[in-house]
């Protein structure tokens, strides 16, 4: 039988949120780690330039990730790998975490999953993931240099990434599904003076096509006058909403309707002990300020949580 890593807080995820809760956690002498499947500092890595962070006028996400991590660890908190695979609750609400490299137990739960990218769900989407497929600029711009690509959405990221994008590619179009954009003003602003960056409006990309190694072309849709074109592009780029990371935790009954988990305002979920932090919450603005707010909330109840139950015993 596999020994079971036992632990005062376990902490799901290793975004702006985990890791502002594994600084608070561990700081107030808890025995924490941090489970993540991929690198820690989540969609911060996918972030050229992070401009609303306080304290910094401009900083890479890859960069502030980097002192994230280097702050969420200086007082002892541990940080694994491993894809969570489900949760129990045991007696005396004992959260037991099932992953692919073991098992933790700990009295305390905080859930940082974050959210991911919704795909458009046409064909060619899925064949060509990585062959011009993309849903980080960030990631793969470079490998557009001097060439035509496509970006799908209208909110923040579509037009943030637009705009990181017009400057490595020859030009970037931004095709819209509404007539006007979501995102915030000083974006649209920033947008509307690049050059190499257009908007078709009222658009609908229905289907991804290249030769097999790459995409070559997009066909769209006209929502409003019902014309169908077919493009050439090398490459596109999908910002159209995001979903949480929640499929593991259903049978905790702690998630609306959409899969976003419902907490009160000290980060609390209808279980005892199980906090959620960060983008996987139900809430209206993520961002990774909110993120790191929700997560110094999340460590400082959870250590709360923990010192009523040690002080019962």
């Amino acid at each position: 039988m596999t020994e079971v890593k036992q632990y005062d807080v376990i902490i799901i995820g290793a975004g702006p949120a985990g890791m502002t809760a594994a600084t608070y956690a561990s700081r107030a002498d808890l025995k924490t780690v941090m489970l993540d499947q991929g690198i820690y500092g989540g969609q911060m890595n996918n972030t050229a330039e992070v401009e609303n962070y306080p304290g910094y006028n401009s900083i890479m996400g890859p960069d502030l990730a980097e002192k994230m991590y280097a702050s969420s660890t200086q007082f002892g908190a541990e940080y694994s790998f491993g894809m969570i695979t489900g949760v129990e609750i045991l007696a005396k609400n004992e959260k037991l975490v099932h992953t692919d490299m073991g098992d933790f137990q700990a009295p305390a739960l905080i859930i940082a999953t974050g959210s991911e990218h919704i795909h458009l769900g046409v064909d060619g989407e899925e064949e060509y993931q990585g062959k011009g497929v993309s849903y980080c600029a960030v990631c793969d711009g470079a490998f557009f240099k001097g060439e035509s690509v496509a970006v799908v959405g209208g909110g923040d990221s579509a037009v943030e990434e637009g705009l990181y994008l017009a400057d490595v590619v020859k030009d970037v179009t931004v095709y819209v599904r509404d007539n006007k954009l979501k995102a915030q003003p000083i974006l649209q602003q920033r947008a509307k003076k690049q050059e190499n960056m257009h908007f078709v409006w009222n658009t609908e990309v229905t289907a991804i096509e290249g030769d097999g190694e790459a995409v070559s072309q997009l066909k769209l849709h006209n929502n409003q006058t019902g014309e169908d074109q077919v493009v050439d592009k090398s490459g596109i780029f999908i910002y159209v909403g995001l979903k949480p990371n929640t499929q593991v935790f259903e049978n905790l009954g702690i998630t609306d309707d959409h899969g976003w988990i419902k907490t009160d305002d000290k980060m609390a979920t209808a279980v005892p002990g199980i906090f959620a932090a960060g983008d996987v919450r139900a809430k209206n603005l993520r961002q990774i300020t909110t993120a790191v707010g929700d997560g110094g909330l999340a460590g400082q109840e959870a250590y709360q949580y923990v010192a009523e139950l040690k002080s019962e015993a």
